[in-house]
C-alpha cells in the first residue's frame, strides 16, 4: 500500500500535510450528511462504509489475526474510532464545526499524557513545549470563534474531548502493543469489528427511507466520502505513520485540521485576520517541535511493565 518511504522526514511531513486536508474536512462532510440523516446514522454509516471500503481490499489480513492481539485490536476499533464517531457528530448538533475543530486538537496533549501514565514515553521540556505551542496556536487561531460558545454548551463541548482522549488511548495501543503489525492488518481487524455492529444498527433504523427522501441522495454520497477517505483511507495512512514516526508527532496532525477550515472559509470568501496568521505560525513551531524530539534517543515508547 505505500507508495512513498516514511522512513524519510520529508515523506513524514507530507503525510501529515495530507492528513490533515482529509481530517480537516471531515466536519464539513458530517454536517452535510446529517441534512438527511440522524447524527448516529451518519457516524454508523461512516463506520460501515470504512469496514467494507477495507475488508474488500484487506481480507487477506485475517489470516494474520492473533489471540494475543485481540485486546489491542479491539481498542482500535472501538475506542480509536467507534466511540468518536458518534460523539463528534452528536457535538455537531449544537457546536460549530470551528469549535469542534478546536477540541479536536487536544490530541496530542492526551497523548502525551496518556502515553507517560500508562505506556512508559519519556519526553523532554522541549517535548512538551511543542505540545503546548500547537494546543495554544489552535485555539488562537479560532479565537474569535470561541467567544460565540454558549454555557449551555458545555455538555457537548465535552463530547469532543472525551473522542480526544479515545484517538489518545488508541494512538498509544498502537505505537505500544501493534508495532510489528502492519497497519493495513491493524485497521482492517480493527474497523471490521466496529463496522460489523455499526451495520447492524444502521440498517435496524429508518435508514433506507431517508436515503429515498429529499437531499437523501447527496447527504449518502457525503457520508460515503467521508467513510471510504476520511476515514478507512486516513486511518491506514494514520496508523502507517504512527509506526514510523513517535504516537506524538502523528497525533500532531490535529493540530493542522483546523488550517484546512481556514483554508476553506478563504476561498468561500470569508476574511483572513492577523489572528489566523498568528495561529498558523504557533501551530507549525509546535509540530515542528515534537517531530524534533523523535530523533533524540531519550524519546522511547515502549509498553508498559
Amino acid at each position: 500500500m505505500r507508495t512513498i518511504d516514511l522512513s524519510k522526514s520529508w515523506a513524514q511531513w507530507l503525510t501529515l500535510f495530507l492528513l490533515s486536508s482529509i481530517w480537516g474536512s471531515s466536519f464539513i462532510l458530517m454536517k452535510r450528511g446529517m441534512v438527511a440523516f440522524t447524527p448516529e446514522q451518519v457516524a454508523a454509516l461512516r463506520l460501515f462504509s470504512a469496514a467494507v471500503f477495507l475488508v474488500a481490499i484487506g481480507f487477506r489480513h485475517f489470516s494474520r489475526w492473533r489471540k494475543a492481539n485481540f485486546f489491542p485490536i479491539l481498542v482500535v476499533g472501538l475506542i480509536g474510532n467507534g466511540i468518536p464517531a458518534f460523539l463528534f457528530t452528536r457535538a455537531e448538533t449544537v457546536l460549530d464545526t470551528s469549535i469542534v475543530g478546536i477540541l479536536n486538537a487536544l490530541v496530542p496533549l492526551f497523548t502525551l499524557i496518556l502515553g507517560a501514565i500508562g505506556f512508559g514515553v519519556q519526553f523532554t521540556r522541549v517535548h512538551f513545549l511543542g505540545v503546548m505551542l500547537g494546543l495554544s496556536g489552535a485555539i488562537f487561531l479560532l479565537y474569535p470563534s470561541l467567544n460565540e460558545a454558549n454555557l449551555n454548551h458545555l455538555v457537548y463541548a465535552s463530547l469532543p474531548i472525551i473522542a480526544t482522549i479515545c484517538y489518545a488511548t488508541s494512538v498509544n495501543t498502537i505505537k505500544g502493543f501493534l508495532q510489528e503489525e502492519k497497519s493495513l492488518t491493524i485497521t482492517t481487524l480493527a474497523m471490521s469489528q466496529v463496522g460489523l455492529f455499526s451495520g447492524i444498527y444502521l440498517f435496524s433504523t429508518d435508514f433506507t427511507i431517508r436515503v429515498s427522501g429529499p437531499d437523501g441522495a447527496a447527504s449518502l454520497g457525503y457520508v460515503l466520502l467521508l467513510g471510504v477517505v476520511g476515514t478507512a483511507v486516513a486511518v491506514l495512512i494514520f496508523n502507517t505513520l504512527i509506526k514510523h514516526t513517535t504516537a506524538l508527532f502523528a497525533s500532531s496532525v490535529t493540530y493542522l485540521i483546523p488550517l484546512v477550515a481556514v483554508f476553506w472559509g478563504f476561498l468561500d470568501g470569508e476574511t483572513i485576520g492577523l489572528h489566523h496568521l498568528g495561529g498558523i505560525g504557533l501551530i507549525l513551531a509546535g509540530v515542528y517541535l515534537t517531530h524534533l524530539q523523535q530523533r533524540k534517543p531519550k524519546l522511547k515508547v515502549q509498553a508498559a511493565a
